[in-house]
Formats: C-alpha cells, sequence, structure tokens
C-alpha cells in the first residue's frame, strides 16, 4: 500500500495508452462527417447517475482526490454514459495532477469536440501534440496523426500555412489517412 501513488499513476498511463487506442477511433468517425446525433441533454446525466460504476469511482476519488487510476476509469465511464460535463471534469482534474501526461489531453480534445466546442477541442489537440514525449511518439502515431489533422482542418481558412505544416506532420504519421491527403490537396492547390 505504500506504492499506491506510483502503481496508481503507471496503471494510469496503461490505462491510457489502451484508452488512447479507443480514443482514436472515436475521433476518426467524427470530423469528416457531416451527420450530427441528437443526445437529449437529460439522457446521459441520468443514466451516469444511476450508473454503479460511476457511484464505486465517485467514491473512491472522494477517498483519494489523487487516485489517478480512479480518475482515469470514473472519466472513462462518464463517457461511456455520454455525460460530457463530468467527462470534461474528470479530465481536467487528471491534466492537472499528471501536466505531463499526454493522453489526457487527447481525451479532453475528444470531449471537446464531441460537444462541438471546436476551438477548446483545437487547444487541446495542441496540448496533445507537444506533451507527447519522443519516446512515446510510436505508441501515438495514430492518434498525433489525427490531432495534427484536426489542427489542420481547423486551420485551414485562418492560417494556411500552419495548417499545411500540420497536414504535413498528420501525413508523416499516418500517409494513408484519406482525411489528411484531401486536405492536404486542398491546402496546396
Amino acid at each position: 500500500m505504500k506504492k499506491v501513488k506510483v502503481i496508481n499513476t503507471q496503471k494510469a498511463v496503461i490505462a491510457a495508452l489502451f484508452f488512447g487506442a479507443v480514443t482514436y477511433g472515436y475521433g476518426q468517425n467524427t470530423l469528416g462527417t457531416k451527420d450530427t446525433i441528437k443526445v437529449e441533454e437529460t439522457a446521459p446525466v441520468e443514466a451516469s447517475q444511476q450508473n454503479p460504476t460511476i457511484e464505486v469511482l465517485k467514491k473512491q476519488v472522494e477517498a483519494n482526490a489523487n487516485d489517478t487510476e480512479a480518475l482515469v476509469k470514473l472519466a472513462t465511464a462518464y463517457q461511456d454514459t455520454q455525460d460530457w460535463n463530468n467527462t470534461l471534469a474528470t479530465w481536467t482534474k487528471i491534466t492537472t495532477l499528471l501536466p505531463d501526461w499526454a493522453p489526457a489531453y487527447y481525451s479532453k480534445a475528444y470531449v471537446y469536440q464531441t460537444m462541438k466546442d471546436e476551438e477548446n477541442a483545437k487547444k487541446e489537440y495542441e496540448k496533445y501534440i507537444v506533451t507527447v514525449k519522443p519516446a512515446e511518439l510510436e505508441a501515438n502515431k495514430k492518434n498525433l496523426a489525427y490531432a495534427h489533422f484536426f489542427v489542420a482542418y481547423q486551420l485551414q481558412k485562418t492560417d494556411k500555412e500552419q495548417a499545411k505544416q500540420n497536414i504535413a506532420k498528420s501525413l508523416q504519421y499516418d500517409a494513408a489517412n484519406e482525411d489528411a491527403i484531401k486536405l492536404n490537396a486542398l491546402l496546396n492547390q
């Protein structure tokens, strides 16, 4: 029990590596589409309030506000119930506790993107990009490709040169991404 903080951080990192891969799939499906999904505002909150997993995790966090493993699980559980406000608040706590842990910024960006707050999503993707450590590049290539793509997509009308740099990085990490290829062609016309 004396090594709880170290173990919790290690478990949180392992969970985030898995979660990052899952989140990438979510992120990839959200930008290129014009379809919107209407979610009743009260349904996600009610679902999370009745979720026994969330209640257990909330009690764990109340007992130890620095339990990063429980916080990651809680953020993921909120996300699974589409309770975006609580998801965002929990990821924000994680970035405060672990400011150099890149997956939390990616997850916050995903939540903002889901909430249709593209400006904050862009900011969080940019934080994610600069927070990924060189030793973690290989494991984060797909997420980095998407983050750079999203930033480029957001910048295409306001800062074309910066958008070109981001789309080039996106293609460097994932040369087969069709959306990135199309955006690159559009930027280079």
